[in-house]
């Protein structure tokens, strides 16, 4: 079997949720007789985020497009083909027309040697240039990622934006009109290793602009909740989450916070339906999936004011706001009290602009640019 291609949903080291579309040339040279695979290089398929989610629609989209093509996912987790499709369709909504083949090696070399190499990061830095360098084509997922890749790979005619496929048609079924007697504010990030410092720090932040915020407002004005929601994957996972909810005790915020752990996508969207405001404030997040959640929802984003939120996402629309941008404890508070203060026909009126500007990264406008963009490469070479 060739492999003509490699498709990594996920970018070694800091590119993270870049999506690679590459060939292997002397592979390819080598082997033209024989049959055409893709492999998915996606280290961890158990995470719970945007990017476990943009897997499974790259590989559905791969199933429709080419049904007969050999496809592969290669991961470091121990799970069956069977348990991933079901999780794909259990936690994201998407459901693959056939459980994936699974690969592991390369992954967990990987693994491995970042474990116990402190020359790994620069190992995979290379090789993540190596390979970008000699791509055919690489999938960005936002503006902010293109300017970083264009310079670091110098590909640009071969660097094309596809936004990440966010379920933006059921959850714009969800009404406008919130529960607004007692508010409530939505976060939504994962609790695992790839992103511990960043989003450690983004929790807290949100908790000590979020308690500020309680700490200010009138007294005869509804005491707002907060209600985070994320993925533990392991005891380390656990001890994040723990020290998130021993920071909440120390603003005696106990009563005005809750945590949802491993929460199914169901229950996200049970909560993003009684929400009002959702939180985002991990910093140059490539894109940001979690805020464009948010917005179909009809719930108001206050993202963070840098990269994907910034350049792609919370932009006006027709001279209207679609949100809030926030960089530092100050700005997000004062946010959050407009967000939980203003009137309802306002509130109405921004929640009805934000829901209608998600139309462009829906599911539907992804797989149309994703195949756009593969059919060149998939499609079959007529023989000279």
């Amino acid at each position: 079997m060739a492999l003509r291609v490699l498709l990594s949903t996920t970018l070694l080291s800091s590119l993270l949720s870049l999506v690679l579309f590459s060939a292997v040339a002397a592979v390819i040279s080598g082997r033209r007789g024989r049959r055409t695979a893709v492999g998915f290089f996606h280290p961890y398929t158990n995470d719970g985020g945007g990017g476990e989610r943009v897997l499974w629609c790259f590989v559905r989209a791969m199933q429709e497009e080419n049904p007969d093509l050999d496809r592969a996912v290669f991961t470091v987790d121990d799970a069956s083909p069977q348990s991933l499709a079901a999780r794909a369709l259990d936690r994201f909504g998407v459901k693959l027309l056939r459980p994936p083949q699974l690969g592991y090696g390369f992954s967990r070399v990987l693994q491995h040697s970042s474990m116990y190499n402190n020359d790994a990061p620069i190992a995979i830095s290379w090789l993540s240039w190596s390979v970008g360098s000699c791509a055919h084509l690489a999938m960005v997922n936002s503006s902010w990622t293109r300017s970083l890749i264009d310079c670091l790979w110098k590909i640009p005619p071969l660097t094309k934006r596809v936004y990440p496929p966010c379920d933006t048609s059921s959850l714009q079924m969800l009404p406008l009109g919130k529960p607004v007697k007692s508010p409530v504010i939505i976060s939504v990030g994962q609790f695992c290793p790839e992103k511990h410092f960043i989003l450690i720090k983004a929790h807290s932040l949100q908790l000590e602009a979020f308690a500020h915020a309680v700490g200010i407002l009138d007294q005869d004005m509804p005491r707002p909740k907060l209600q985070f929601m994320g993925s533990c994957r392991n005891k380390q996972d656990e001890e994040r989450l723990w020290k998130l909810k021993e920071r909440c005790r120390e603003l005696n915020l106990d009563n005005f916070v809750e945590f949802h752990r491993d929460a199914s996508y169901r229950d996200l969207v049970q909560l993003l339906c009684g929400a009002v405001s959702g939180l985002h404030s991990m910093i140059d997040e490539h894109f940001g999936i979690s805020v464009v959640e948010y917005m179909a929802s009809a719930v108001i984003p206050i993202a963070h004011n840098s990269a994907g939120p910034k350049m792609d996402i919370a932009l006006n629309e027709g001279g209207r706001k679609t949100g809030f941008l926030a960089s530092n404890k100050e700005e997000y508070t004062e946010a959050i009290l407009k967000v939980i203060t203003m009137a309802e026909a306002e509130r109405l009126a921004i929640a009805a602009v934000v829901r209608k500007c998600t139309q462009r990264f829906s599911e539907q406008k992804f797989f149309k640019d994703f195949k756009a963009a593969v059919q060149p490469i998939l499609a079959p070479k007529s023989s000279s």
